[in-house]
């Protein structure tokens, strides 16, 4: 067979030949970006910590519990990370980092965000799921450093984290599906704005 020569579907033809005809007609290939898993980051179990929430979400006053996830913000084929604290006792924002990347680092510089804003958090309950982020020795070395007690949701049950998943939905009804997006930096703008303004102005449901 000649170098360049393929044979597919019985039907004999140049790569170079190819590339000729989809040039003359404008024709581009269609490359599928495959957003592959991190395999490389490991939830460490010893450091799993119980349920100490048990969904009992109203609290008396600030900084007795605040919640915390991750969630995606998915524009075409992009894709940012949105990692939010929220205190349960007015479901504000307490601190969020956006990152391209899924990571610890995300996760520890919200964190860090959130303890630079509010110094007096000795015995706050900070809850989770049981994420590779939340079990990390960076994680908890940081809130064991603080007097801050961590809580994880029970293993594959998000309704443990429900006032996240809940604000996540409202995140995404007000920015992702109201508006005309067209960029993914557009989308994260979006999501800034609307992060200041449920903080600021709109009104918060203490029961989500």
């Amino acid at each position: 067979m000649k170098e360049g020569l393929w044979i597919k579907y019985g039907v004999k033809f140049n790569h170079k030949k190819v590339a000729r005809i989809m040039k003359k007609y404008n024709l581009k290939p269609e490359y599928i970006r495959r957003i592959r898993p991190n395999y490389g980051a490991k939830r460490l179990e010893e450091n799993i910590q119980p349920n100490l929430v048990k969904r009992q979400f109203k609290t008396k006053g600030f900084n007795q519990i605040w919640c915390t996830d991750i969630t995606y913000l998915t524009w075409g084929n992009k894709r940012a990370y949105l990692s939010t604290i929220i205190d349960l006792y007015d479901r504000r924002v307490v601190a969020y980092q956006i990152s391209k990347r899924n990571d610890i680092k995300i996760v520890i510089d919200t964190l860090t965000k959130a303890l630079e804003i509010e110094k007096d958090v000795h015995g706050l309950i900070i809850h989770s799921d049981q994420g590779f982020q939340y079990t990390s020795n960076e994680y908890k070395a940081i809130c064991a450093s603080k007097g801050v007690l961590i809580s994880m949701s029970r293993k594959g049950t998000p309704i443990d984290d429900s006032p996240m998943e809940s604000w996540h939905g409202i995140l995404k009804k007000e920015t992702l599906y109201n508006n005309n997006i067209t960029s993914l930096e557009h989308y994260i703008q979006l999501v800034e704005e609307w992060i200041a303004f449920y903080n600021s102005t709109r009104l918060k449901n203490r029961n989500l």
